[in-house]
């Protein structure tokens, strides 16, 4: 059975805890204690209180649910402590320079970064832009004013660029644009809504290649114990997880 570390304790290691099938936690870490102990006591794991006795503990993988802080401070040890990583805050990867360094640690370590869907559909099938490039890649985004902190009383869109230049304005609304670009092999085109009218996240995909086009749209639900948490998000890193012990996986 996979053993997993839990590095990040909040609703989507929760989530994780509550579902554990082909896989156990062993252990988990976050920098707030009493969170680790609380998921720890759900899953029958092990708390810690310092990263460097969690990342010594018996374990075949890393499941990160913290913040894209979180990856750049932890994700280099993981690998060198010989432990395969699950990267859910993709955002961190948008920095050329991290994306480059880890990769090499990976390499040279011998470990594998997983990094899941997250809270859109069609991930897998993005990958064959890195074949055929893709004419047009783009993510359409909308959401609520409140959740992006800004006062509008109508539609408007507030950005329109790249990936890479959403990240700076934007850095906490980045991952699944990231994540489409890391998928495709190009960086994505990007535009960012506001809309009052709406309660959920919307992701919107347009692609076209030589392959033809599609068109997918994702109105994504809230997790039950955490409105500001993607559920499909959550759910994504689980069927990851569930697969890693497959002999037979679906999809690329």
């Amino acid at each position: 059975m996979l053993r997993i570390g839990l590095l990040g304790c909040g609703n989507i290691g929760h989530i994780i805890a509550q579902h554990t099938g082909s896989f156990e936690i062993r252990a988990v870490y976050d920098q707030v204690f009493e969170r680790a102990q609380e998921i720890a006591t759900l899953s029958g794991s092990r708390a810690f209180d310092n990263f460097e006795a969690f990342i010594a503990s018996e374990m075949d993988i890393v499941v990160e649910a913290a913040s894209v802080s979180a990856v750049k401070i932890y994700a280099a040890a993981v690998l060198e402590n010989h432990k395969d990583l699950v990267i859910m805050s993709v955002g961190a990867l948008a920095d050329p320079l991290f994306h480059e360094e880890i990769r090499r640690k990976a390499l040279e370590h011998g470990q594998k970064i997983h990094i899941p869907s997250g809270a859109i559909f069609g991930l897998d099938n993005l990958k064959i832009g890195r074949i055929s490039k893709f004419k047009k890649l783009l993510l359409r985004t909308t959401k609520s004013p409140a959740s992006l902190g800004i006062a509008s009383d109508s539609r408007r869109m507030i950005f329109s660029g790249k990936a890479n230049e959403c990240i700076k304005a934007f850095p906490k609304n980045v991952n699944v644009s990231v994540a489409m670009s890391l998928a495709a092999g190009q960086d994505t085109d990007v535009e960012l809504w506001v809309d009052p009218s709406v309660d959920r996240n919307v992701h919107e995909l347009f692609v076209e290649g030589d392959f033809g086009e599609t068109y997918v749209k994702v109105t994504n639900f809230p997790s039950p114990d955490n409105p500001a948490t993607s559920y499909l998000a959550a759910l994504s890193i689980l069927s990851l997880l569930e697969d890693l012990n497959n002999p037979i996986v679906i999809g690329t």
